[in-house]
């Protein structure tokens, strides 16, 4: 599987990933956006990378992708579909490294992750959530399509804004 944008590439992420993904979970705005995934070192990215992302793919036929530059291949981010139990559908997830940010790359790889879903997934509806407060994941969920449907609780209680959108598979 792989998309390609005007700007990007988005590819399944493997595990010779794990420097560039050790060093974007390990982001401030990654902690105070997203949350600790539990990786410090290489090692534990090669495991995240191992028991979240290639088992989300395997189970689901889904799950993160690589987003890179097109002109370059130089790795930005992560952007696909997750799989919670507290949510009814798919949700949309991504992040960009620091240095990328503010070029609409996230919402280019959001909006391409919504294509995917209704095209070659059949997904009829995709969810999104993130914190109340991250106005600019706000902004790129809006510019991708979603729509804000209030809040919904987190699986720890934390409070999240949701959005999401109708697909038209076929």
């Amino acid at each position: 599987m792989r998309i390609d944008t005007a700007r990007l590439t988005l590819r399944p992420i493997a595990r010779e990933d794990a420097p560039f993904l050790r060093d974007l979970v390990t982001e401030d705005e990654w902690l105070r956006w997203i949350g600790s995934r539990g990786v410090e070192s290489l090692l534990d990215a090669e495991r995240y990378i191992e028991d979240a992302i290639l088992s989300s793919y395997a189970k689901h036929g889904h799950g993160l992708y690589l987003v890179s530059e097109s002109s370059g291949g130089e790795p930005v981010g992560i952007c696909g579909l997750l799989r919670r139990e507290s949510l009814d559908a798919p949700d949309l997830g991504y992040a960009i490294a620091k240095q990328f940010c503010g070029r609409g790359y996230a919402t280019e790889a959001a909006a391409a992750t919504l294509r995917h879903a209704e095209r070659d997934l059949g997904m009829s509806r995709v969810l999104a959530i993130t914190d109340v407060d991250h106005v600019a994941s706000h902004r790129v969920l809006e510019k991708a399509g979603m729509r804000s449907k209030g809040t919904t609780s987190s699986d720890d209680g934390a409070v999240l804004a949701l959005f999401d959108i109708e697909l038209s598979p076929g």
